[in-house]
């Protein structure tokens, strides 16, 4: 590619690389790939990795880096595997992990979520939960970490993500330093990179897959060169509650219902959010679980099909102090899959968790959609 054809310079690409990490699993991962093993290759993130707002699915970022591995290494066999959800951050990652990825075995795991979580000590302890499950996975997989960002004003949760990664010596890349700089620098116009300040079009995928490339092309170039992998560190960065997070859905528990049924239909992919879960049109309709951990979470559809359900849910039987859950959601882009932290480092024990439906509408067109609990 000629790096100044699409508006980025060579010392762009430099700079994207914000922490180059231990390689050495990249490096054995090019190793194989020259012996024409059968890799996969994963991506775990949100709506970007999902490949919001390009023409085809091929022509997202990560269809792209995909490539790049096929035409970098003809005798080798790929398998993709694209476990990007849209508007989901790094705490529900941790706790799809093992079933959207990881069940795949996957060898190379590319991770972004840099837009969809906060800057703040919440997210930098659901990602490292993230970063260490990933990891210390049995196939030992090599991560390469992406920070995207909001191309208006830059938002974006790369401090507390740039964290972890030096923490853990993890290779990092960064849309900020590369991209961002351009559009700053008038090199690159925003409607050229993003048709709405976030998601890439096609020429921004493009642009995001060439940041990773590129710097999976440097350590190409010094692949020979051995290093050995880094020490891991056991002790983690923050209080790391969230590593072995676990969803409770309709296939894996039986919580107690009273008006609640269970949805039977089938999920055909990881996008279709909202299945495997319960729903409830009736006021007064209560669903109770008894989940073990120190943290928990709740995952609830909010519709922009109002007026719509909304629910309290009730903590280890303390009527006093309820969660709402309203299912009403006031943008207009489509349906969320909510989730709300209900308890955050509380005791580590065997919690009760009830959800009751406390307010309903004669004009409801959807039903209330509980979509799982999260423990860990």
């Amino acid at each position: 590619m000629n790096r100044k054809c699409n508006g980025l310079l060579q010392s762009d690409y430099e700079s994207a690389v914000t922490n180059r990490g231990n390689l050495a699993r990249i490096k054995e991962l090019f190793g194989r790939a020259r012996r024409g093993e059968r890799l996969t290759l994963g991506f775990l993130g949100g709506s970007i990795t999902q490949g919001f707002c390009a023409s085809r699915p091929e022509l997202c970022y990560a269809g792209r880096v995909y490539d790049w591995w096929k035409t970098a290494f003809p005798q080798a066999e790929f398998v993709f595997r694209n476990a990007g959800i849209g508007a989901t951050n790094s705490q529900f990652g941790c706790a799809r992990a093992e079933s959207d990825l990881l069940a795949y075995r996957p060898d190379f795991i590319v991770v972004e979520y840099a837009v969809n979580d906060a800057s703040d000590q919440h997210c930098m302890e659901t990602y490292e939960g993230l970063v260490r499950r990933l990891y210390t996975d049995s196939k030992k997989p090599a991560l390469l970490l992406v920070h995207n960002m909001r191309y208006d004003d830059g938002a974006s949760a790369e401090r507390v993500h740039g964290r972890v990664a030096r923490y853990y010596d993890l290779p990092a890349v960064s849309m900020r330093s590369s991209i961002y700089q351009a559009l700053l620098e008038g090199r690159l116009e925003n409607e050229t990179v993003t048709p709405d300040e976030l998601h890439p079009s096609d020429t921004g995928h493009e642009l995001v897959a060439s940041v990773i490339t590129d710097f999976l092309e440097r350590v190409l170039a010094e692949a020979d060169c051995k290093e050995p992998e880094a020490v891991w560190k056991e002790q983690p960065l923050t209080q790391n509650a969230y590593e072995h997070s676990r969803r409770h859905q309709n296939d894996n528990c039986t919580p107690v219902l009273k008006g609640f049924a269970a949805d039977p239909s089938e999920q055909d992919e990881i996008t279709d959010i909202f299945k495997k879960g319960w729903t409830a049109s009736e006021k007064g309709a209560s669903i109770r679980f008894e989940v073990a951990g120190s943290c928990i979470g709740v995952q609830y559809r909010k519709t922009i099909q109002l007026p719509a359900p909304v629910a309290e849910l009730i903590l280890d039987g303390d009527e006093d102090r309820p969660f709402r859950l309203d299912a009403n959601f006031d943008q207009t882009w489509g349906d969320k899959l909510e989730l709300d932290t209900i308890l955050e480092h509380g005791e580590d024990r065997v919690h009760s968790v009830e959800i009751r439906l406390t307010e309903t509408h004669p004009g409801d067109k959807l039903p209330f959609y509980l979509v799982s609990v999260i423990s860990g």
